[in-house]
């Protein structure tokens, strides 16, 4: 089925930009709402931001609304997270993931990539 590759982390200063890229293969990307999450060393995995199958909705954790930006192309099977105004807390592993369906009223996420370094230095 679906599987999922990110790129594009890296270290930043703060205040600087990112973006991130999630491959998938398959031919049935579009089908998929995607999102990306991010954990950073001792704490756990925290939702960034979601996207809808056709790009027309998009929804965003409290923390980064504002500074980041996601997006998708169906067409060369990609989705983006773009990162403006980096700080220090935004360092983690970020991982895109794709969903298909909801469990009462929750939005279940059953392919995962393995997730790219982003460091934001100070």
């Amino acid at each position: 089925q679906v599987q999922l590759l990110e790129s594009g982390g890296g270290l930043v200063q703060a205040g600087g930009s990112l973006r991130l890229s999630c491959a998938a293969s398959g031919r049935t990307f579009s089908g998929y709402v995607m999102g990306w999450f991010r954990q950073a060393p001792g704490k756990e995995r925290e939702f960034v931001a979601r996207i809808s199958t056709s790009g027309s909705s998009t929804n965003y954790a409290d923390s980064v609304k504002g500074r980041f930006t996601i997006s998708r192309d169906n067409a060369k099977n990609t989705v983006y997270l773009q990162m403006n105004g980096l700080k220090a807390e935004d360092t983690a592993v970020y991982c895109c993931a794709a969903s298909s369906r909801m469990v009462g009223g929750t939005r279940k996420y059953d392919l995962w990539g393995q997730g790219t370094q982003v460091t934001v230095s100070s």
